[in-house]
């Protein structure tokens, strides 16, 4: 499909604001790594962890500002990781790749990783992970003893177990990165609300160039060129469904050809510019007809969800307080209802996850929502065996007051006025 990127929509001329200049962003880079390192490392005295040993690409980047081969590196663990102390920090890059690191002033010295998988060692996979934790607990004793725990995090079942065999005291670090990635600064949130605009902007051409006729991976790579052009990294899913596949939720973008006057349900799911989480959904009409009473019965349904439960996100609220208090779904769109209420966002989804009531005695944890939060509001509204469904989801940063909006793409009046 050829995207005539100059083409406009009369419809679309208020979301002219949400062009974004790469160039005028003005953002401090090195205070949001150092903001970042520190956060790290105040969890680490916290919680009493010595030492980490990060291999999770996203956590990298977020402790060192450090990016290489991100989606490769999710799934070739440990090709590169961060051994992260609370005056040394030691990246052992991919072959090849030291380089990359060149100027970050969070990363001490850079090393070559010795890649401890099946994939790179083959039958000598034992012996290479030996090797690998024989090398790492000389480095541990040398920059902070082995007597305080060491946290960990994605490293594949051989390394950890080789290295818990020198007598490393191993503890899981996910809650120390967790909880240091949940506060954003201001210059974050700088970051974030350009990859917002700069996803936005990408949404707007993707609703432009809906038309009956296109597949819908046709209509999602409208997106996805969008976001790469503007230097955002990927889009972690392919959540665009149209017509019948939009009921129920979580079905992926298809060859199946968009018909007239179908729902279309997308969820953005963007890691975009600096790295950082881009996340709204919004559901369109595809026309050329008016939507239907049923159709904007669902639509108005998932906007009132998502805006009752944005007036509830408070800070010192606990995350008990909010279930009990957030909107009670209709027990006709019970059963597909999105698996959560909101869930923190920073660069990918992260800590918290706030459950629906219903759901709390058996998946919900209890915690305090902090200013400094982003969180974003979730809203699946479908009946079981019905002909449609909608997602809609908005992106916002929890204040001392209360919530600021940070996602803005409008949405879609035709189906908030359909009758």
């Amino acid at each position: 499909m050829e995207i005539d990127w100059h083409a406009e929509r009369t419809d679309l001329a208020a979301l002219t604001t949400l062009d974004r200049d790469p160039g005028a962003d003005a953002i401090d880079l090195e205070a949001v790594r150092a903001y970042r390192l520190g956060r790290v490392r105040e969890r680490m005295r916290v919680d009493g962890v010595a030492a980490l040993i990060i291999s999770d690409p996203v956590n990298i980047r977020y402790a060192t500002g450090a990016r290489n081969m991100q989606v490769f590196s999710q799934r070739n663990q440990p090709a590169r990781y961060l051994v992260l102390t609370q005056d040394r920090s030691i990246l052992f890059e991919f072959t090849g790749c030291g380089h990359l690191a060149d100027g970050l002033e969070t990363i001490d010295e850079v090393r070559p990783a010795l890649t401890a998988s099946y994939v790179a060692a083959g039958p000598e996979i034992a012996e290479r992970e030996r090797r690998w934790a024989e090398e790492t607990v000389d480095l541990l004793r040398e920059l902070a003893g082995l007597d305080a725990p060491v946290g960990i995090e994605r490293h594949n079942a051989g390394a950890v177990l080789a290295l818990a065999a020198q007598g490393v005291r191993l503890v899981d670090a996910q809650a120390t990165l967790e909880r240091a990635r949940a506060i954003k600064s201001a210059e974050e949130l700088k970051c974030i609300e350009a990859s917002l605009r700069a996803t936005e902007a990408g949404v707007e051409r993707l609703r432009a160039a809906i038309r009956a006729g296109l597949t819908e991976a046709q209509l999602w790579s409208v997106l996805h060129q969008a976001v790469i052009a503007q230097h955002g990294d990927y889009i972690e899913t392919r959540l665009l469904n149209s017509g019948p596949r939009t009921n129920p939720w979580f079905q992926e973008a298809s060859a199946r050809v968009i018909a007239p006057d179908e729902l279309i349900a997308l969820d953005t799911d963007v890691v975009g510019c600096y790295g950082y989480y881009a996340d709204f959904s919004r559901t369109f009409h595809a026309g050329p007809g008016r939507p239907t009473e049923a159709q904007g019965e669902l639509y108005r349904y998932a906007h009132e969800q998502v805006h009752h439960n944005l007036e509830l996100l408070r800070p010192g609220a606990t995350f008990r307080e909010y279930a009990a208090r957030a909107w009670d779904i209709p027990e006709r769109f019970h059963a597909n209802r999105y698996y959560l209420s909101a869930h923190g966002c920073g660069m990918t989804g992260e800590y918290p996850y706030l459950y629906h009531a219903g759901d709390f005695p058996d998946a919900g944890y209890d915690g305090v929502i902090e200013a400094g939060m982003t969180l974003c509001v979730e809203s699946y509204i479908g009946e079981p065996g019905a002909a449609e469904g909608v997602k809609l989801e908005e992106q916002v940063l929890v204040t001392d007051t209360g919530t600021k909006l940070l996602s803005r793409f409008p949405f879609e009046d035709a189906l908030l006025e359909s009758a």
